[in-house]
């Protein structure tokens, strides 16, 4: 790689990715949770080489991990009734999100967008865990990540 070019992230579904990254995530997940005490109980657990741990360890991370300490903007599509919105905030408010920006748009047939901003510098759960519980909300009709940055 030349000093011009620049490495990025992106959002890929775990379905597509190769067995081996697949591994290799399962093994951080177990070494962290202490379900193994060595990567090399963690790898020959998941029968996977220690060469292909290594190789992808330090590239590969679930998603809430490398949403912590971020600003995330979350976009619903939220049905026009009451306390919807309100209910959203309180299940970030309940986990410790911090709200930056809200922008919600007019109602149209039933439903209305909106936006919002949270830091999830505080967040008591991931990040994946407070998006399934957002999901859940009566009324929550979609949900998607917009976008995130460096808080």
């Amino acid at each position: 790689m030349t000093t011009k070019e620049k490495s990025g992230f992106f959002l890929v579904r775990e379905e597509i990715l190769p067995e081996a990254i697949k591994k290799t995530i399962r093994v951080k997940e177990m070494l962290k949770r202490g379900n193994a005490r060595t990567i090399n109980e963690a790898v020959e657990k998941m029968e996977l080489s220690r060469s292909a741990y290594y190789k992808y360890k330090d590239y590969v991370f679930p998603f809430y991990e490398a949403s912590q300490n971020k600003i995330v903007t979350l976009t619903f599509l939220l049905e026009h009734k009451k306390g919807v919105l309100s209910s959203v905030l309180n299940t970030i408010s309940s986990d410790s999100g911090s709200v930056l920006t809200i922008n919600q748009g007019i109602p149209l047939q039933g439903v209305a967008n909106a936006t919002i901003s949270i830091e999830t510098m505080n967040l008591s759960v991931d990040l994946e865990a407070l998006l399934d519980k957002l999901r859940m909300v009566d009324g929550v009709k979609r949900l998607e990540v917009l976008g995130q940055a460096q808080a």
